[in-house]
C-alpha cells in the first residue's frame, strides 16, 4: 500500500534527521545526493525542520560560495541532554553530552564496600544532577546506565545477582522514579560491544563477540548487527565457563574454577608477580592492565608471562568460537587495551593452532570508556526516537 503523504514527509524527516545527525552539518544539495529526493522535497523538509526546531543553519559550505544552496544545516544539539552512567562495584562514573554526543561535563565518584545502599544511592543520584547542572540548563532527556549483572530481556530491570552490591539495583528504580528523563539500563559488556561496534574496533564487523577483560571477565555477542542476550539475560556470562587449568568447577553462585580463575584481574596479578611483574592497581584501573602494559615494555620475564596470559585467554575464546562461530573476537576493557594487538596476535596464533574455524582477534580501541561511550549512544537513540520523530 503506497505511503499517505503525511507518512511520507514524516520517513523523510527522519531520514534527514538521521543523516545529520551522523554525517551532518550538510547542505541541501548534499541531503537530495544522500536521500534521493528531489530539490522541492528537500528544499520542503528543510523548511520543515527548521520551524519545529529541530534544524538550524551553522555555517556555509566554503568561503567563495553564497546563498541558499550553500547553508549548512545542522541538529540543534542543545535541545536537550543525554546522560550515560558507568556503574562499578566500586564506583560510579557520569558523562553527560548534547544531542551529537560532545561532552559537556563528566565525573567520578568512588563508593567504599562499606557504604550503606540508602547512602551509595543518594550519592550516585547527586554526582548525577550535578554534573548535569554543570553541563548547563538544557533538560535531561534521555539517561543510559550500564552495570554488571543480568539485565532481564522481559522487564528491562537489573536482576539481583550473587555478589554484586545490593545499591546498583535500587540505583536504577531510584533514577527512574526521580528523574524527568527515559532511563534505560544495559549490562556494561554490551555496551562496551555497541560503542566498539559503532565507534571502535569492530566498526567493520556485524557479528563478532567482544570479551570484556577488566577486573573480571564478561563477553556480549553481536550476531547480525543485533546484541543477543539469551533467555533470561546471561548470554556471556563466560566468567563460569568450566575450563581446565583451575582447580575445581565454578557452581551456580560463584564462579571460582571457571574460566574468570584463569583471566580474572587477581589472577593475571598474580600470575605477573610469579614472573617477576609488578602490578599496584590505581583507584580505577584494574592491577592486571597495569601488569600487562609493564610485560610489554619488558619487565620480569615479560615473554613467559605473555604467553601464558595468552594460553589462558585461548582457552575462553576457542570455546566461543567452537560455539557460535562469530569470526571476530575483541579483547576488551582495561586489559585487552593495554595488551593492544602484540596481545591479541598472541591469542590469535594460539586459537588457529586450538580452533578449524577462522577467528580474527582484535584489540577494542575503546578501554575503559566504551561503557560509558555505549551508554551514551543507547540515551542518544531514546533522544532520537522521542525528540526527533516528526508527527505523522
Amino acid at each position: 500500500m503506497p505511503a499517505s503523504p503525511s507518512t511520507a514527509r514524516a520517513i523523510n524527516d527522519r531520514l534527514a534527521l538521521r543523516l545529520l545527525q551522523q554525517d551532518g552539518p550538510l547542505t541541501a544539495t548534499q541531503l537530495k545526493t544522500l536521500t534521493g529526493l528531489s530539490r522541492p522535497t528537500v528544499a520542503d523538509l528543510v523548511d520543515r525542520l527548521q520551524g519545529a526546531g529541530l534544524i538550524q543553519v551553522v555555517g556555509e559550505a566554503g568561503a567563495d560560495r553564497r546563498g541558499p544552496n550553500a547553508r549548512l544545516y545542522g541538529i540543534v544539539a542543545d535541545r536537550a541532554h543525554l546522560a550515560g552512567l558507568d556503574v562499578r562495584t566500586d564506583s560510579v562514573a557520569v558523562v553527560v553530552s548534547d544531542l551529537l554526543g560532545v561532552t559537556l561535563a563528566e565525573a567520578t565518584l568512588p563508593i567504599g564496600s562499606d557504604t550503606a545502599a540508602d547512602d551509595a544511592v543518594e550519592q550516585a543520584v547527586a554526582l548525577l544532577e550535578r554534573t548535569a547542572r554543570t553541563a548547563g540548563p538544557a533538560p535531561l532527556h534521555s539517561v543510559g546506565v550500564g552495570a554488571p549483572g543480568l539485565i532481564d530481556p522481559v522487564t528491562g530491570e537489573l536482576r539481583d545477582t550473587t555478589g554484586l552490591p545490593a545499591w546498583h539495583r535500587r540505583l536504577v528504580r531510584a533514577l527512574q522514579q526521580h528523574l524527568p528523563a527515559t532511563v534505560l539500563v544495559e549490562n556494561e559488556t554490551n555496551l562496551a560491544a555497541v560503542a566498539e561496534h559503532r565507534v571502535g574496533a569492530a566498526q567493520d564487523h556485524e557479528t563478532f563477540v567482544l570479551l570484556w577483560l577488566g577486573h573480571g571477565v564478561g563477553a556480549a555477542v553481536m550476531l547480525d548487527g543485533k546484541l543477543r542476550r539469551g533467555a533470561s539475560g546471561g548470554a556471556g556470562e563466560i566468567g563460569f565457563l568450566p575450563v581446565p587449568g583451575t582447580i575445581g568447577i565454578p557452581s551456580a553462585v560463584n564462579c571460582d574454577g571457571g574460566f574468570h580463575s584463569l583471566v580474572g584481574s587477581a589472577s593475571i596479578v598474580e600470575l605477573a608477580a610469579a614472573h617477576g611483574i609488578t602490578a599496584p592497581a590505581g583507584e580505577q584501573e584494574p592491577g592486571a592492565a597495569v601488569a600487562v602494559r609493564a610485560a610489554l615494555a619488558g619487565e620480569g620475564d615479560s615473554e613467559t608471562f605473555l604467553n601464558t596470559l595468552a594460553d589462558r585467554l585461548a582457552l575462553g575464546v576457542a570455546a566461543v568460537a567452537s560455539v557460535l562461530d562469530p569470526g571476530c573476537v575483541l579483547l576488551a576493557g582495561e586489559v585487552g587495551h593495554a595488551g593492544g594487538e602484540a596481545l591479541a596476535a598472541r591469542v590469535e596464533d594460539r586459537l588457529a593452532r586450538m580452533s578449524p574455524l577462522r577467528t580474527e582477534v582484535r584489540a577494542g580501541r575503546l578501554g575503559g570508556t566504551a561503557v560509558l561511550r555505549g551508554a551514551l549512544l543507547s540515551a542518544r537513540e531514546a533522544a532520537q526516537d522521542a525528540l526527533f520523530a516528526p508527527a505523522v
